[in-house]
C-alpha cells in the first residue's frame, strides 16, 4: 500500500468511525435493505430461464400465473428495499454534512487570531461549503455502492456460476484488466479536485471582497478591472473542472468496451452451446441477462476510485481545520475563585512584557513594565504603528506575550478561564463590528440574560436613543451587514452601549469616539465619564484633547515606553508628545481657518 492509498484509508477510517459509525442501527437495517435489492436484481436474472425455457418452449400453463406474480412480488419487495435504503443513507450522509460543519465552526472559531489573520475567509467559507458537499457526496455514494453494488453483483456472479462455471469466468477476465487504468485516473483526479476547491476558495473570497468594498470600487471607476479579476478565477475553475470531467469521462467507455469484449465472447462460446445442444435457450439468456445486468454495478464501482479520490481531495481540506489546535491554551484549572473571592482593589501589570507576531522576528514590543492601578484612567498615545493596539489585544489574550507576563490583581492571565478573564473586560474599538441582526441583538451580543432595564439604560448612557426612535422598527430594527444601514457614528454608539450593558469593572477604549462627529463626540465623551467612573480604564488615544484628563498618559515609542506622565508634565519634558500634540493643534487650527 503506497502512502497516498494509506492516507484514503485513514481518513475514510476516520470518518466512518466517527460520522457513520453512531448510526450503526440506521446503517444496518438500510444494508438488509441493500441485500434484498440485490438479491431481487438476481432473481429477476434467473427467472429468464423458467420462462423461456418453461412456458415459450414447454408451454406450461401452471407457470403463466405464478411466475408473473413472482416477478409483481420481487418488484414490490425491491421497490419497498430501495426506498428505505434511499432515505436511511440519505440521512447518514446529511447528517454526517450537519456534524462535520458544526465540528469545523467549533474548530475554527477555538482558533487564535493570529490564525485567522493568516487565512482568508473566503478559503474557510469555500471549505464550509463546497468541500464540505463534495465529501458528503464522495462518502455516501462509496458506501452505498460499495455495498448494495457488491452485494448485486456477487449475486448475479452466483446465478452465473450456477448456470455455468466455464462462461463465468470467462466473463471475469475484465476486471483485473481494468484495475491499473482505474487506479491512475483516481490519483489524476484528486490531484485536479484539490486544485479546483482552491480555485473556488479564492473565488469565493474575492467575490465577498469585491462585494464589501463596492463604493471604493465605483469610486476608482474599477468596474471592469473587478470583472476581469474574477472571470480570471471562473475560467480557471471551469477549465479545472472541465479537465476533471475528461479525466472522470475514461472510466466508463474503457469498461465498456472492455464488457463489450466479453459479452462478444459469451455470445459466441454460449450461443454455439445452444446450437450443439449442450445447454437450453432459456440457460442461456438467463446467464446473459446476469452477465449484462453485473456490468451495470461493476461500472459504477469503476468510477467510484474516481469519486473517491474527489472527495478525499476536500477530506484533506476538511481535517486541516478540524486539526487545528489553537496556540493559546485556556488554563486546565483555572484560578478564577482567586479574584471573584477577593475584595481587594485588582491592579493591571505588565512585568516584562514583549511581543512580537509569529513567523516575524520584529518586536512589536518590548520590555513593557507598567501597572495600573484600581479606579485609574490611564492613556496610550503614540505614532501608528509603535504597538499600542497590540498591547491591548494582548490584555484578553487575543494573543500572548513572547516574553514576560501580566497580571489581574498579582494572579497571571494565563492562569484565568477565557470566560472570566474576557468578561473582566469592555472593550470598545474603532473598528466596531457589527451582526446583520437588530439593534437590540447587537447592543446585548454576549449577554443573553440581560434585563430590559438595564437594556434600556444603556441606550439612554450611551446617547443611542436618539437615532433608534427614528428608525422604522425601533430597537428590533435589521441594520444590515455590519451595520450598513447606519452612520459610523450610530455604529459606534452602538459599540459604546454594549460597554454600559456589559458592566466590566475595567475597560479598553481603542479611539472610541474616532467615527463621531463634534457634537456627537461631546455627548459620548460624557457618557464615557459616567461609564469609567469607579472603574479601570486603559484608552487608546489618537486626538489628545479627549486625554488631556487622563490619570496618567503613557507615551509608545517603537514598542517601548518612552515616558509617562500627565499632560501637564509631559508637554514640557517629552519631545514625542509635545510633536504630537503640536501636530495635532496646527490641524485643528487649519481647519478653522478654512
Amino acid at each position: 500500500m503506497d502512502n497516498k492509498s494509506k492516507k484514503t484509508y485513514e481518513m475514510l477510517k476516520r470518518l466512518f468511525s466517527k460520522y457513520v459509525k453512531k448510526h450503526k442501527v440506521k446503517l444496518f437495517i438500510s444494508i438488509i435493505c441493500m441485500v434484498l435489492v440485490a438479491a431481487a436484481t438476481a432473481l429477476n436474472a434467473w427467472m429468464m430461464q423458467p420462462v423461456l425455457d418453461e412456458i415459450f418452449i414447454n408451454k406450461n400453463q401452471n407457470l403463466i400465473m405464478l411466475i408473473p406474480l413472482a416477478v409483481i412480488l420481487i418488484a414490490i419487495i425491491k421497490g419497498i428495499a430501495s426506498y428505505y435504503q434511499s432515505i436511511l443513507m440519505s440521512f447518514i450522509g446529511y447528517k454526517l454534512v450537519a456534524d462535520v460543519q458544526n465540528e469545523m465552526f467549533n474548530s475554527a472559531v477555538r482558533c487564535d487570531l493570529s490564525y485567522h489573520n493568516q487565512v482568508n475567509s473566503g478559503t474557510l467559507v469555500s471549505r464550509f461549503i463546497a468541500d464540505v458537499g463534495a465529501l458528503s457526496r464522495g462518502v455516501h455514494n462509496v458506501i452505498i455502492n460499495i455495498i448494495k453494488d457488491s452485494l448485486t453483483f456477487i449475486f448475479l456472479v452466483g446465478v452465473m456460476f450456477y448456470h455455468d462455471v466455464k462462461l463465468a469466468f470467462i466473463a471475469m477476465f475484465v476486471f483485473p484488466v481494468a484495475i491499473y487504468p482505474i487506479r491512475k485516473i483516481g490519483k489524476r483526479l484528486r490531484k485536479i479536485s484539490k486544485n479546483t476547491q482552491v480555485g473556488f476558495g479564492l473565488l469565493t473570497s474575492k467575490l465577498s471582497e469585491s462585494f464589501s468594498a463596492i463604493k471604493t470600487i465605483k469610486a476608482f471607476n474599477s468596474e471592469r478591472f473587478e470583472s476581469n479579476k474574477i472571470n480570471k478565477e471562473i475560467l480557471n475553475i471551469f477549465n479545472l473542472t472541465y479537465k476533471s470531467t475528461k479525466v472522470n469521462s475514461i472510466a466508463r467507455p474503457l469498461m465498456e468496451i472492455l464488457s463489450g469484449l466479453a459479452i462478444g465472447a459469451i455470445i459466441f462460446i454460449g450461443g454455439s452451446q445452444v446450437i450443439l445442444d449442450q445447454t437450453t435457450p432459456g440457460t442461456f439468456f438467463s446467464f446473459l441477462t446476469a452477465l449484462l445486468m453485473a456490468y451495470q454495478p461493476i461500472k459504477s464501482l469503476a468510477s467510484l476510485n474516481a469519486t473517491l479520490q474527489i472527495s478525499m481531495a476536500s477530506a484533506e481540506r476538511i481535517f486541516e481545520i478540524l486539526d487545528q489546535q489553537p496556540i493559546i491554551k485556556e488554563s486546565v484549572n483555572p484560578k478564577d475563585e482567586i479574584l471573584i473571592d477577593n475584595n481587594t482593589k485588582n491592579n493591571l501589570k505588565f512585568l516584562n512584557l514583549s511581543f512580537r507576531y509569529k513567523n516575524s522576528t520584529k518586536f512589536v514590543l518590548k520590555r513593557i513594565n507598567l501597572e495600573i492601578f484600581h479606579g485609574e484612567k490611564v492613556a496610550l498615545v503614540g505614532h501608528s504603528g509603535s504597538g499600542k493596539s497590540t498591547l491591548m489585544n494582548l490584555i484578553p489574550r487575543f494573543f500572548d506575550p513572547t516574553k514576560g507576563r501580566i497580571e489581574i490583581g498579582g494572579t497571571n492571565i494565563k492562569d484565568l478561564s477565557f470566560k472570566f478573564l474576557r468578561n473582566y473586560f469592555s472593550m470598545v474599538s474603532q473598528d466596531v463590528i457589527l451582526f446583520d441582526e437588530t439593534v437590540k441583538y447587537n447592543i446585548c451580543y454576549g449577554i443573553p440574560n440581560f434585563k430590559e432595564k438595564k437594556f434600556l439604560d444603556a441606550c439612554r448612557k450611551s446617547n443611542c436613543n436618539e437615532f433608534i426612535s427614528k428608525l422604522p422598527g425601533g430597537y428590533n430594527q435589521m441594520i444590515g451587514e455590519n451595520g450598513t444601514r447606519l452612520s459610523g457614528g450610530q455604529r459606534q454608539r452602538i459599540a459604546i452601549a454594549r460597554a454600559f450593558i456589559r458592566n466590566s469593572p475595567f475597560l479598553l477604549l481603542d479611539e472610541a469616539t474616532s467615527s463621531l462627529d463634534s457634537r456627537s463626540e461631546k455627548k459620548i465623551q460624557d457618557s464615557l465619564s459616567n461609564l469609567i467612573s469607579n472603574k479601570t480604564a486603559l484608552i487608546i488615544a489618537h486626538r489628545l484633547s479627549t486625554v488631556i484628563d487622563a490619570d496618567r498618559i503613557i507615551i509608545i515609542n517603537n514598542g517601548e515606553i518612552a515616558d509617562i506622565g500627565k499632560h501637564s508634565s509631559l508637554i514640557k519634558k517629552s519631545k514625542i508628545y509635545k510633536n504630537l500634540y503640536d501636530l495635532q493643534f496646527k490641524k485643528q487650527n487649519d481647519k478653522k481657518n478654512t
